[in-house]
């Protein structure tokens, strides 16, 4: 199933640009199967998706967040309480309490702005599950640094999203799972058990 896990709307992130609905839009344009919102530290509950989902029931719709954290932004999914994850925190305290959840973390955008990715997981021995490989606001040399960081830690899953804030993007890069998802429970098994492959969108080549 196709995927784009990395999305932010202008209800909720200030930098985006994308109406909701004008997201889904484009989700089927882009041949997708499913989206997971993740706005800037923000989580959207269940019943602010009812809407969305109503408009698009073909598409699988998940909430997620991007949390702001002291390392840099991880990407979350599969939690029950966004309230522990506030700005600012440390990677090991924010993937601690990810996995307590039963949820999942990727790192998002691995090196970009400077990020010294490998020694802030060598310093702290954060268990991400994960690594965004490419997307949207990644370009060629973050995403070859980011396939090589998939050798070096083969437990990572990886993920290709477009981080989209306007809506000409979405589903421009996406993952691919060879997995039935239809819940947050899914999504995180299929992360998990990297069952997913990352891919660039021929549609818009």
């Amino acid at each position: 199933m196709k995927f784009d896990l990395h999305l932010h709307t202008i209800r909720h992130s200030p930098d985006s640009v994308t109406d909701p609905f004008d997201l889904l839009r484009s989700a089927r344009r882009a041949g997708l199967d499913g989206v997971v919102l993740t706005e800037h530290d923000y989580w959207w509950p269940d019943e602010e998706l009812t809407e969305l989902r109503a408009f698009a029931p073909e598409l699988v719709i998940l909430s997620g967040t991007e949390v702001t954290g002291r390392g840099g932004d991880v990407l979350v999914y599969g939690i029950t309480d966004p309230s522990p994850f506030f700005r600012g925190i440390g990677w090991v305290d924010l993937v601690r309490e990810v996995h307590k959840q039963g949820g999942a973390a990727v790192a998002a955008h691995p090196n970009r702005w400077g990020q010294p990715f490998e020694k802030l997981v060598a310093e702290t021995g954060v268990e991400l599950d994960g690594i965004e490989v490419m997307s949207n606001n990644m370009d060629a040399e973050l995403r070859e640094k980011a396939a090589r960081l998939l050798t070096r830690y083969p437990q990572y899953a990886q993920l290709g999203n477009s981080d989209s804030h306007d809506p000409n993007t979405v589903g421009c890069c996406y993952t691919d799972f060879a997995a039935e998802i239809r819940t947050a429970a899914d999504l995180v098994a299929a992360i998990r058990g990297r069952t997913g492959v990352a891919l660039v969108n021929e549609r818009f080549a």
